[in-house]
């Protein structure tokens, strides 16, 4: 993608499979994400055979599921997706990061992106911030909380 300055951007685009719309609903409430409008497989054209991936496109065996969407969190734009709905999500190999000004903002964040995960650092003082700390949510996306360092770039 490159935006209309020319500037390339690289956004992350998640595979949920079948759960996309539980968490797009889940970050909304979560961390105050803005969902865009969701298209679904259902208002997607028909294509020809094949050129598309067997349960992937129009065909998709559920036409409700979430063929596109994204939502965003402060300027970062997320990109998600129910893909082939199988059921197999596999976030591995990346975290997404999250600064925050303050101690009590991150503690709310980390709080309900953990709800129903896996706490991997719980949140606590570091080297190089205030606080910061490392969860799974509940859909297997890792989340990296910090609260931004003085005169720092909230980045570990």
């Amino acid at each position: 993608m490159t935006s209309n300055t020319g500037t390339k951007v690289v956004q992350p685009y998640l595979f949920f499979n079948g759960q996309c719309e539980e968490a797009l609903n889940f970050y909304k409430k979560a961390i105050g994400a803005e969902v865009s409008p969701i298209m679904r497989f259902k208002d997607a054209p028909p294509m020809p055979p094949g050129e598309q991936a067997e349960g992937c496109g129009p065909g998709n065996p559920d036409p409700n599921k979430v063929m596109h969407a994204s939502f965003k969190i402060g300027q970062s734009e997320i990109m998600a997706s129910d893909g082939c709905n199988d059921g197999t999500s596999n976030f591995q190999g990346f975290s997404l990061s999250i600064a925050v000004d303050t101690e009590a903002e991150a503690d709310r964040i980390f709080s309900a992106l953990s709800a129903g995960g896996n706490v991997m650092m719980p949140m606590g003082k570091t080297f190089f911030a205030p606080k910061f700390g490392m969860t799974t949510d509940k859909f297997g996306v890792g989340w990296m909380v910090i609260v931004i360092p003085p005169g720092g770039h909230g980045k570990p």
